[in-house]
């Protein structure tokens, strides 16, 4: 296999060229994300650019410390993103959501390093920061798209809330329908990828080792390994975050402690 082809820098910048489109669409149909299409790319780029000289140097060390340190930001960064972008500030909702990503996020990266891949050392920044970057990045999607079911529903089926609590119900009980619909929809998106992944689609993973040169059969079994770890990750994760997280905002009483989100 040949080695990867790196891409000079003005080619790249020559390549972005095209966003043009997207943003003359943008303006054409008055969609109104023009501006915020600019600032999510040079933020991106911003980003990657930091991240890759830190990762250049924590790649160079390998150290237990600045591994766990950098894990540690990504966990604070993806919560906020999480809150930020479910429309839900409430500090309440912060530890259910810190909760539930650590508490999916360690077994399932425990399990991939010291059990299956077991890479020496096993803190290996190497792997270690990689999957947890997919594993967290994945888990973010989900949990947007839970918090927001969760919440919607209470909000646009509130009194259904309040007839199952006039009956008897914990608040609790009589919130679980919103629940088991909430996981619903998180999954959904990532079974409906995992259905097509192969004939439709060939996810990130297996395409950068591939295009590394690395035999495609190696590529596949990482693939499989990291779609089984992400879609048990992205279930444990939002199904802890939103059972923690309506015992925070739920009261006794059945009162929701929190103001429901507004209408984007």
């Amino acid at each position: 296999m040949d080695s990867i082809i790196d891409i000079p820098w003005w080619q790249l910048a020559a390549f972005a060229t095209i966003l043009a489109l997207p943003l003359w669409l943008n303006h054409h149909f008055r969609i109104g994300h023009g501006r915020t299409t600019l600032v999510a790319f040079a933020r991106m780029t911003a980003q990657l650019a930091l991240v890759g000289v830190y990762l250049k140097f924590v790649f160079n060390h390998d150290s237990l410390l600045l591994n766990l340190a950098w894990l540690t930001v990504m966990m604070l960064v993806g919560a906020s993103a999480i809150l930020g972008n479910s429309n839900l500030r409430h500090r309440q909702l912060v530890l259910p959501v810190l909760a539930g990503m650590v508490l999916s996020l360690l077994p399932v990266l425990g399990l991939l390093l010291l059990g299956l891949l077991q890479p020496a050392p096993w803190y290996s920044a190497q792997y270690l920061i990689p999957l947890a970057g997919m594993l967290l990045g994945n888990t973010l999607s989900g949990n947007v798209v839970a918090l927001r079911s969760y919440f919607g529903a209470l909000k646009n089926d509130f009194s259904l809330y309040e007839g199952a609590l006039a009956l008897g119900c914990t608040p609790r009980y009589a919130a679980r329908p919103f629940v088991q619909e909430a996981i619903r929809q998180a999954q959904a998106p990532q079974l409906a990828n995992i259905t097509a992944t192969g004939l439709v689609t060939l996810p990130g993973m297996m395409t950068g080792q591939i295009l590394a040169g690395t035999d495609p059969h190696v590529a596949i079994k990482y693939q499989l390994v990291i779609m089984i770890a992400i879609y048990v990750m992205l279930s444990l994760s939002v199904t802890i975050t939103l059972l923690l997280g309506q015992r925070a905002i739920l009261a006794p009483t059945g009162k929701v402690l929190v103001p429901l989100p507004r209408e984007d």
